[in-house]
């Protein structure tokens, strides 16, 4: 970063705007150009250093985050009013900027204190699931985990809690609707994840996606950790709940024996997500998480990146660092099916920041994904994977997904992701049961104001008390300590049970 004056910071030398570290009074002096604020700029907002002539890119992070609608002098505010998109040629570059790494010796990796599943899976948590097949059965698998009180797992120390998660599909479409393969695929990353050492799945018995059905197309096996029931075929919704309260019972005595051993950092695959952002977001906490996933990835561990639709306009930042020209295309052919499946529906990607992002000083999808980009740090792309497909590299991998958070996220717990840090500017209250999420404040004035539920505070960087690589060194350090236990805060409320969301489009019928 490269400072124009102790109020605001150019972040990269051909930048022609720099970014609103405080409010601006119009009339502050700007010490890279001769002019001074034109307005009032508001703290996180562009304010132009150099005169853009109408049509020409304006760039931020060295890129072109959009063009200027009109003539911009010196010491103007550079916002929606006078930035509009235009189309631009990417240079993907396949691979050029992709190294060796770093990579740790395994006898020297950071270590955490996991739980080891007797097949070799590594978990962070210890929970039950209790998985709806279809809404028509999400009130059954609610009342199942409500008779799992705190003085009932207070039998069970060993286990974080039993958690029923449903959802608003499983039926009334056609069975190879795309829709639902991903709300399958989904279904069944969550009966094999880590986190839980136990899962019973419920259906009504007539759906679409019925028990057998699921188990069938996604290779699941009942046995000892993974038991099915039907509504209709046990006699209803009662006799279901008994049954079902039976067979948790039963998984909970085995889990309640699982004990925490240290493994290799190597057994950590995290999701990234980013959600309610602001233009601090891409200068501190995103650069930050980016830190720490260089040191997972060194000591041999994996990160998933996601959200398709904002990393567009950075996707030649992502290409340039893939490991293979095969890795690279793919992730370019999924922006193209992005552009067409928005288009379908009278939409594009090219603008998708929400009122809180603009509000926050973000002004176009470009600008968003340069910021969002940063939090997959700088090794190589490894692998790119559908949504909610299994993870099978190490290192640096992204999965294709929406940017709706809860929607991405759940994709990246079915891949396998074990532990989740998610990056947020307005501030963000959501967890993700069975893993636990770390929430990285990108800004101290929100961090103050909702220090319940943020885990870290990254806005030293703008003030100088801190820099990235050394919070990013915190954060691995806070990643290790939760992968072997330690509580967040989301966690310490509760949250989690109701952010599952699988992908869910095509026809209802």
């Amino acid at each position: 970063m490269k400072n124009t004056t102790e109020e605001t910071v150019q972040l990269h030398p051909n930048d022609s705007v720099a970014v609103a570290m405080v409010d601006l009074p119009s009339g502050t002096g700007l010490s890279r150009s001769k002019a001074a604020c034109r307005c009032n700029i508001p703290a996180g907002h562009k304010v132009a250093i150099r005169s853009v002539s109408a049509g020409e890119p304006i760039l931020k992070y060295g890129q072109i985050i959009g063009f200027a609608s009109r003539d911009i002098l010196p010491g103007e505010h550079v916002h929606t009013h006078n930035v509009e998109m235009g189309d631009f040629h990417r240079d993907y570059a396949f691979g050029v900027d992709a190294t060796a790494g770093n990579v740790i010796p395994p006898d020297q990796r950071a270590s955490f204190r996991g739980i080891v599943r007797e097949d070799g899976r590594v978990g962070t948590r210890n929970y039950i699931g209790v998985l709806a097949t279809v809404s028509c059965s999400v009130s059954v698998v609610k009342w199942i985990e409500d008779a799992f009180t705190e003085e009932v797992m207070a039998r069970y120390p060993n286990v974080e809690g039993v958690v029923a998660l449903g959802h608003g599909a499983g039926c009334a479409t056609a069975p190879d609707n795309e829709g639902f393969v991903f709300l399958q695929r989904v279904l069944a990353g969550y009966a094999r994840h880590p986190n839980f050492a136990g899962v019973l799945i419920v259906g009504l018995g007539c759906e679409v996606n019925h028990t057998d059905c699921l188990l069938n197309n996604t290779g699941l096996e009942t046995g000892l950790f993974l038991n099915t029931l039907d509504i209709q075929a046990s006699g209803g919704s009662t006799k279901t709940v008994a049954a079902g309260v039976s067979m948790v019972k039963e998984m909970l005595k085995k889990a309640d024996r699982v004990e925490r051993t240290e493994v290799s950092a190597e057994n950590l695959l995290v999701g990234l997500e980013c959600g309610g952002s602001d233009a601090y977001s891409g200068i501190t906490a995103n650069p930050v998480l980016g830190a720490a996933v260089d040191l997972l990835v060194a000591h041999g561990g994996a990160a998933i990146l996601s959200e398709t639709p904002e990393i567009y306009g950075a996707e030649q930042l992502l290409t340039r660092r893939a490991n293979s020209r095969a890795v690279g295309e793919k992730l370019v052919e999924r922006i193209h099916w992005w552009e067409s499946h928005t288009a379908r529906f009278g939409g594009n990607i090219n603008n998708n920041p929400s009122p809180g992002n603009k509000a926050g000083g973000l002004t176009t999808i470009l600008e968003k994904s340069l910021g969002a980009a940063a939090k997959g740090g700088s090794t190589n792309l490894m692998m790119v994977c559908g949504y909610g497909e299994a993870v099978s590299a190490k290192g640096l991998v992204f999965m294709d997904t929406p940017g709706y958070d809860p929607v991405s996220v759940t994709g990246m717990i079915a891949g396998g992701a074990n532990l989740v840090c998610f990056t947020t500017g307005r501030g963000t209250v959501c967890g993700f049961k069975p893993v636990p999420t770390i929430k990285l404040a990108s800004n101290t004035p929100m961090y103050e104001r909702l220090k319940d539920d943020m885990d870290v505070n990254c806005g030293g960087i703008v003030d100088g008390s801190a820099g990235v690589q050394e919070m990013g060194k915190r954060v691995f350090d806070l990643i290790l300590k939760t992968a072997s236990g330690g509580g967040t805060k989301s966690e310490e409320h509760g949250f989690g049970d109701n952010e599952f969301v699988p992908w869910h489009f095509g026809p209802v019928m």
